[in-house]
């Protein structure tokens, strides 16, 4: 064969999406949970069962963004390390500058603009739990915000000690290769 795409859908296929599944996961498992927290009273009375399943979906969207679709679209992670005299230091990691270059705008622009909308929603959602008086549905609000909000604070971190991390990396490669030609 020449190489050449045999389908109509292989020659249409956007270059820009290196990690559809990551990137389906991603906003798949957010409106997901948002969907059943909305519905959830329309086929189930059972606020235990609403519960339960709005809890399972955003622990499930919380571990897809932080363990999968973080490092995949954007190139970051984030952890937590206990130490021997259990003294709690979080870790920032990222991609380094050749490896940032991996990174798809289009997946990147995706994950930041649902990791930072996914808790404006549910701020909307809590404050209509509030007016309407639901105490027992903003409970999952509150877990919904704790979740998402963790990962923008880590995420967020993260990406500025990413930058930070470049930018020196910039200034030393440019530094030493100003000092070579001096020589």
């Amino acid at each position: 064969m020449s190489g050449q795409p045999t389908s109509p859908s292989a020659a249409n296929a956007s270059p820009s999406t290196k990690h559809p599944v990551a990137a389906l996961a991603h906003v798949v498992f957010k409106v997901l949970a948002l969907v059943v927290y909305i519905t959830c009273e329309w086929f189930n009375s059972d606020f235990v069962l609403n519960f339960v399943t709005c809890v399972l979906l955003l622990a499930a969207d919380f571990w897809v963004s932080k363990n999968v679709s973080g490092r995949l679209l954007v190139g970051l992670r984030y952890w937590n390390e206990i130490d021997e005299a259990g003294v709690s230091t979080w870790r920032f990691e990222s991609r380094d500058a050749e490896g940032m270059k991996l990174v798809a705008p289009d997946e990147s622009r995706l994950f930041w603009y649902t990791l930072y909308g996914s808790p404006l929603l549910w701020l909307g959602l809590g404050m209509i739990a509030l007016a309407r008086f639901s105490f027992e549905y903003l409970l999952i609000v509150i877990i919904a915000l704790i979740l998402n909000m963790a990962n923008v604070v880590g995420y967020t971190k993260c990406s500025k000690d990413a930058k930070a991390s470049i930018t020196s990396f910039a200034r030393t490669t440019i530094l030493s290769s100003i000092l070579h030609s001096m020589v």
